[in-house]
């Protein structure tokens, strides 16, 4: 896959899933930005993925 593919489909899942995300709304109203961040790239489904796909770009 190349690295244009690969941006692209980050592109698209973030697109899809994370732009209007509630769970991330409402962690960042409760807990705050830093800890609704935390949550996205370590304990979501979605963030998992992106982090998958995007370690094919190193």
């Amino acid at each position: 896959m190349s690295k244009k593919q690969t941006l692209q489909e980050l592109s698209e899942i973030i697109d899809t899933y994370c732009v209007d995300c509630l769970v991330k709304k409402h962690l960042r109203e409760e807990s705050g930005k830093r800890f609704a961040h935390s949550f996205c790239i370590n304990q979501c489904t979605v963030g998992l993925k992106i982090k998958n796909v995007g370690k094919k770009l190193t």
